[in-house]
């Protein structure tokens, strides 16, 4: 498989920690030295999670390689949603205007952009569809509690999109070598260390600890299989991509991979944790830096303990 061309979208509110000190009395400084988040995105109260992703979309159709009407599968992800009935998949697949396709939604929480990859790479496989868009996009400020001062000043909010084919279309295509994912919800406080239940207000995080020592653990794990899987070893890795949920578990996750700052991608100091969109978005961000023959691994972990990771050559 190979993604020919990835974008993103953010709101253009930015909501500094001073926020939270005003409202609950955290510290500038005690949110960075606990997340490494200094601001986040907020979207406006004319946006939600789909329109989000719509304005993803419309930037990925700005540098596609072939006619929008050859695309023949679309998959959206997202924990916040906005629509339970019309998904964020199918609000895709009306602006696109492209009728009588595949269309599927799916929640892993913040792993699903990689769930939604391995059920492109599945369509693919079967000869179902040759060209997809996965749209990922997260709302969570329209389901936190911003009170809350466990996690409350973790969430920003964005949207992501990758247009991928089975085949080669251009030779800037970046080719996804190695796809493994996982769910470890036997592990831990697994069922009960990040919910987000409607009767309940707002993300609930009362295990962070746990979710902390589990993301370091199955993060690096996977990065490392995924990496072996394609006979590479960490010295032939130039990034790292991982979720972006706290600056600490990053750099954890590198220490113990045993791999430099420098080959660590983050957007979580000014972007929050954007969810299942975050390491998308970072792949769009950083896009042009990338050089022919870059290896990329992108390594995920989310609630109900979801993991993967993903190879991806430039």
């Amino acid at each position: 498989m190979y993604i020919n061309t990835v974008s993103h979208y953010l709101p253009s509110e930015v909501i500094g920690n001073e926020y939270f000190t005003n409202i609950n009395n955290l510290s500038h400084e005690w949110i960075v030295e606990r997340t490494g988040i200094s601001e986040r995105r907020k979207a406006s109260p004319e946006e939600n999670t789909s329109t989000m992703a719509m304005k993803a979309v419309e930037a990925l159709l700005e540098n596609i390689p072939y006619s929008k009407n050859e695309i023949d599968l679309i998959i959206g992800a997202t924990y916040t949603p906005y629509d339970t009935i019309v998904t964020l998949a199918h609000a895709v697949q009306h602006q696109l205007q492209i009728p009588d396709i595949p269309v599927v939604s799916i929640s892993s929480a913040c792993s699903s952009l990689l769930n939604a990859i391995e059920i492109v790479e599945g369509y693919f496989a079967l000869g179902k569809a040759s060209k997809a868009v996965v749209v990922v996009s997260d709302h969570n400020t329209a389901y936190y509690n911003e009170m809350d001062t466990v996690s409350g000043h973790l969430w920003g909010d964005g949207a992501s999109a990758l247009l991928i084919s089975k085949e080669r279309q251009t030779d800037s295509d970046m080719e996804i070598k190695k796809l493994i994912t996982g769910g470890a919800a036997t592990s831990g406080k697994a069922i009960e260390a990040v919910v987000l239940r409607p009767n309940d207000r707002g993300v609930i995080m009362p295990y962070g600890r746990d979710v902390f020592q589990n993301a370091c653990q199955y993060m690096p794990k996977v990065s490392q299989q995924v990496l072996q899987a394609c006979g590479l070893t960490i010295d032939d890795l130039d990034y790292l991509i991982p979720h972006q949920a706290n600056h600490r578990i990053s750099l954890n996750v590198i220490n113990t991979l045993g791999i430099p700052v420098e080959k660590l991608i983050s957007n979580i100091q000014y972007l929050g944790n954007t969810g299942c969109a975050g390491c998308a978005i970072a792949l769009s961000e950083n896009k042009d830096k990338f050089k022919k023959g870059d290896n990329i691994v992108i390594t995920v972990f989310g609630g109900g303990y979801s993991y993967g990771a993903m190879l991806i050559t430039v």
